[in-house]
């Protein structure tokens, strides 16, 4: 499946969501309920967790979701943790102010 490969910068979530239980590096099984999709179809909130290496980036509060077809990252919710997006030409970056 290489689409849940790769993981899509979305302006129009509001948490970050996979439905790939492998990117975690942990996670706490918990229904919180559903996520509403453009369509209007609803995916099962089965827990929350972090993704990303320990050694050098955690990303937090990502939702594992039933049914998801694609890895979304919440824009907002980045800006909200403090991280910059800014966006080139042909790229994007993620990072924290004052960091590598």
């Amino acid at each position: 499946m290489e689409s849940m490969q790769q993981w899509y910068l979305d302006n129009g979530c509001s948490k970050h969501m996979t439905e790939d239980k492998s990117k975690f590096v942990n996670i706490i099984f918990k229904q919180e309920g559903h996520v509403t999709y453009r369509d209007n179809n609803k995916g099962r909130i089965l827990g929350r967790g972090s993704i990303g290496d320990k050694s050098i980036l955690l990303i937090h509060d990502v939702f594992y979701v039933e049914g998801l077809k694609h890895n979304l990252f919440s824009i907002s919710q980045l800006c909200d943790k403090g991280y910059q997006v800014i966006f080139k030409t042909n790229s994007c970056e993620i990072c924290l102010p004052n960091s590598k």
